[in-house]
């Protein structure tokens, strides 16, 4: 059961606001330049540029609902933003509704003062076993006025929680002293965040086999224009503790790029480049399911199989062309079409299909349907539109929501946080052979953004 805590909009007490230094200097920062608060606007990143969540390079470029985002905002110890840090929770009418902040400033998990963790993305979602769900997020920050801004390139939570109506409890996270989160995978240069080369190591995806968890990552090489970037490999890292613990085996990585020294690394091959982000789905048949997408946010998804019992076999997989399946990647076909980007899939018993929710980079997140997994799938409906929140991308399900109210978590440039949402599913049953989009819910009215809450004193 969930612990009894405060609602989003709950002040927090006096002594809690005294002992947070870090969330002090993260608002008292922002407001001393007056930045403006908005969820809005969207700044593109300038082709080419780089920066860590904190903006190492001190350009002063901002983020994008696109691309990458590539520094701090006016030379700010400020991770990716076009606005304030804060807890602003927008409020929203139509079917989806934002409930809470997972992270940071405003978040009643208080993840600054319990984990250091002050911005950060995706919160990629599977069910842990033993009651548990396991979030895995991608570039954080801490201390943005500490050396470095305590930059790391993924963290892990834990959370128990299944009362999935009203937020999320994070119970726990793999640390590496009091109150730190630590980053639990590294890439396979072993380098910090920031580095040439191996720039940064982000989680596509997770999955749960036997009692081994399994993370597919991408290994960032450079951030190129906005919705476009590079990566040398994705690699697979596999935990045998709950999440303490990781491990990546050189041979199941997917190479990319050329020049990458590592011993054990395959070649790079054709096709490879379609799975660099990845989303995973246990199959009722007993195979476990990989959609691929290319790096970047502007590819189709493509599909593979694998007995679970060889995920860490790349030699066993095999790939859906379009009417069989066979063991050559570059033969995968196209199976969810257009742009597609943090993808999640999972079987909805609401709608009694698989449902496929992923960032559209001109629609906004984004939702189709298929009876099976290999297609086809409907035409989209858009969830939560980019004209209302320009700055949103990465929706991934919570892998115990099975019903008419759809939860997920999403992720904002201008908080570069991420929130917890909800869905309501009802009357959104259509035939998987039905490929008409559906009207932007944001265009026709039936979606409007109201205002932003914060939380008292903030």
């Amino acid at each position: 059961m969930r612990t009894t805590r405060s609602p989003q909009r709950t002040r927090f007490s006096a002594q809690a606001r005294t002992q947070s230094s870090v969330r002090s200097r993260w608002v008292s920062a922002a407001v001393a330049v007056g930045v403006a608060t908005t969820l809005s606007v969207a700044v593109a990143a300038p082709s080419g540029a780089q920066g860590g969540p904190c903006g190492q390079d001190g350009s002063g470029s901002s983020g994008s609902s696109t691309g990458s985002s590539t520094g701090s905002l006016a030379g700010l110890g400020i991770p990716w933003l076009s606005g304030r840090p804060d807890g602003g929770v927008p409020q929203l009418t139509g079917r989806t509704q934002a409930l809470e902040m997972v992270t940071g400033p405003g978040s009643p998990n208080e993840t600054i003062e319990r984990f250091n963790v002050s911005g950060t993305d995706l919160g990629i979602m599977w069910d842990g076993g033993a009651g548990q769900t396991l979030m895995a997020f991608g570039d954080t920050v801490g201390d943005c006025d500490s050396p470095g801004g305590d930059w790391r390139s993924n963290v892990l939570f834990r959370s128990a929680d299944q009362d999935l109506s009203d937020g999320m409890r994070i119970d726990s996270s793999p640390l590496d002293a009091p109150n730190h989160s630590k980053q639990v995978i590294h890439g396979l240069l072993n380098l910090p965040p920031g580095s040439p080369i191996e720039y940064t190591v982000i989680p596509t995806a997770g999955i749960a086999v036997g009692a081994d968890q399994y993370v597919r990552f991408m290994s960032v090489r450079s951030w190129d224009t906005p919705g476009n970037w590079t990566t040398n490999y994705s690699g697979l890292a596999r935990s045998t503790d709950n999440g303490e613990t990781w491990t990546v085996d050189p041979a199941t990585a997917r190479a990319n790029t050329p020049g990458v020294d590592v011993p054990g690394l395959p070649a790079v091959a054709a096709g490879n480049e379609n799975f660099q982000q990845s989303a995973f789905v246990h199959g009722a048949d007993g195979w476990l399911y990989e959609f691929g997408t290319p790096s970047g946010r502007f590819g189709p998804a493509r599909l593979a199989r694998v007995q679970g019992a060889d995920i860490d076999n790349l030699a066993a997989y095999e790939y859906w062309n379009g009417s069989t399946w066979e063991p050559d990647i570059s033969a995968a076909a196209d199976v969810i079409p257009g742009s597609v980007s943090e993808l999640s899939v999972q079987w909805n018993s609401y709608l009694n299909k698989f449902v496929a929710m992923y960032t559209d980079p001109v629609k906004g997140l984004v939702i189709r349907q298929a009876e099976q997994l290999e297609g086809p799938w409907s035409g989209t409906e858009t969830i939560l539109s980019s004209v209302l929140l320009p700055s949103l991308y990465g929706g991934f399900m919570h892998p115990w929501s099975d019903g008419r109210y759809l939860n997920f978590v999403l992720t904002t440039w201008d908080r570069y946080n991420v929130l917890y949402m909800r869905t309501d599913l009802n009357g959104l049953q259509r035939a998987a052979t039905d490929a008409a989009d559906r009207p932007d819910p944001a265009t026709t009215g039936e979606a409007q953004l109201l205002r932003i809450d914060y939380p008292e004193g903030e």
